[in-house]
């Protein structure tokens, strides 16, 4: 999305004057050369050493702010700012670390306000000028987001991470030429910046350039928030060239909606002669193993030797998809019989629809495409129509129907469960993937700026022919969204 900038650091080291022994002056000291040298984690613990023999040492507790600012202790950070700003109310960089660490722990208007302040006292002050525009985006509102991001550019050209942000909110909005080509200025200012290429993929793909997309799109694994969830692999990386009587083992990544929809490539190993091995989340095992001469097991379970090893999502770019050649838009997961039969028994007659409007609310962007709790949606009530509760845990609670997530064990039990459904309405998450991997009619319901596999505009998608597409006309406008949806239900057929 975009990144914080913290110029703290840049502030000139000089050591504070000799004084009395114990008084924190020689931890003082310590902290400083360590924070200087990048080792922010011992600064932060000999700076809050010296702060506590000196606590009114204004130097102290600023650099402390400094240090925990860059660890990323955001909630200390707010606690260190605010009592450092009771002594200097007017230290313009306490109130940009204090917005920052505010905007890190979700408090986007608050951030807002702090980032304002600062700029009354420093209105020249570039990063302040970008994170306010983080704020502002993180508030849904792109508009102001892009403002600032220009204020900040116009003071600070170099600034690579408002080129990079400006991409993320140009792609928002749906400006993907403008968007790429914020995000290649940041690349071509720092090349190995992760943010501007991760930018970069997310408005290629928006706009259907899937092969330069995806290329850029391995970027991920470089971009500090995700690269803990890439470690090293032993043997040889995968190239799609050879896998005849070769075992390529495929690590699953990122969401259960992003396995189900790249599973579809793993029948393509064994058409080459290989035998795909994902390892993926236990629920999901069971699915994915419906795939004939496909395996899949646990991260617990042993791994069986292998040839050679890729990341799920990496399967797109080896193979060179584009628009039209997209592996099995059709279907290509199936459900078990037996448990289809199993739940025809429990279900209602006549037509069915199964509905999920919430997704799993730890995703970063759930307040975006799911529809909140609170909002009243009102159910048509047609003759011969029975809706079904596709929702777990709490999500199940607001659609005021039978709550059903003691039954869906597994992925497997809910394909089981779709499949006896004449429709699936939902927002964007795994239960769309996994009804359009059936097969299964599947209507979705996209906030206005979607994510990146459902593009721009059209009403269908290239990865799943069953799909029917209901988009947001504004930012937050699901009762537009919803009116479509139930009139379309009550049409015949």
């Amino acid at each position: 999305m975009h990144t914080l900038m913290d110029s703290a650091l840049a502030q000139t080291f000089r050591p504070p004057e000799s004084g009395p022994p114990d008084d924190g002056r020689a931890l003082y000291v310590q902290g400083l050369l360590a924070l200087r040298n990048g080792d922010v984690e011992e600064a932060a613990s000999l700076l809050t050493q010296a702060l506590r023999r000196q606590p009114a040492h204004a130097g102290m507790r600023r650099n402390l702010v400094r240090a925990l600012l860059v660890a990323e202790r955001y909630e200390q950070v707010v606690m260190q700012a605010a009592a450092a700003l009771v002594g200097t109310p007017d230290d313009a960089e306490l109130h940009f670390a204090r917005g920052t660490a505010l905007n890190a722990l979700g408090q986007h208007a608050s951030a807002c306000a702090a980032f304002a302040r600062a700029l009354s006292l420093q209105p020249d002050h570039a990063p302040s000028w970008l994170n306010m525009g983080n704020a502002s985006a993180d508030l849904d509102d792109p508009i102001s987001a892009e403002t600032l991001y220009r204020t900040a550019l116009r003071l600070d050209p170099t600034l690579t991470e408002a080129h990079a942000s400006l991409g993320y909110i140009l792609t928002m909005q749906g400006r993907l030429d403008e968007a790429i080509a914020a995000c290649e200025e940041a690349i071509c200012l720092r090349p190995d910046f992760a943010q501007a290429h991760w930018n970069l993929a997310i408005a290629a793909l928006l706009g259907g350039d899937l092969p330069r997309g995806f290329a850029a799109y391995e970027w991920r694994k470089r971009h500090a928030r995700y690269r803990a969830d890439f470690p090293e692999i032993p043997g040889r990386p995968w190239d799609s060239i050879h896998a005849d009587g070769q075992t390529i083992l495929v690590r699953a990544e990122q969401g259960f909606g992003d396995v189900i929809q790249f599973a579809r490539y793993l029948p393509l190993i064994r058409d080459m002669g290989g035998s795909p091995v994902l390892v993926c989340a236990p629920s999901l095992v069971p699915l994915v193993q419906s795939m004939p001469g496909v395996r899949a097991i646990g991260p617990a379970d042993p791994v069986p030797a292998y040839d050679a090893w890729i990341d799920q999502v990496s399967l797109a770019r080896v193979f060179g998809t584009t628009l039209d050649t997209i592996p099995a838009p059709d279907r290509y997961l199936s459900a078990d019989p037996i448990r289809a039969q199993a739940w025809r028994a429990r279900l209602p007659g006549g037509r069915k629809v199964g509905l999920a409007f919430a997704g799993n609310p730890r995703y970063s962007a759930d307040r975006r495409r799911s529809i909140p709790p609170d909002f009243d949606v009102k159910l048509p009530d047609v003759a011969g129509l029975s809706f079904i509760n596709l929702q777990h845990g709490v999500s199940a609670g607001p659609l005021r129907l039978p709550d059903l997530t003691p039954l869906m064990t597994d992925y497997a039990e809910t394909a089981a469960l779709i499949d006896n459904l004449d429709l699936v309405v939902t927002v964007d998450t795994s239960v769309a993937h996994l009804a359009g991997a059936l097969g299964k009619p599947v209507w979705i319901l996209l906030p206005h700026a979607p994510d990146w596999r459902w593009m721009l505009e059209r009403s269908d998608s290239p990865w799943y022919r069953s799909v029917r597409l209901f988009r947001q006309p504004a930012p937050g406008d699901w009762a537009s969204v919803l009116a479509q949806v139930m009139q379309a239900l009550t049409l015949p057929g």
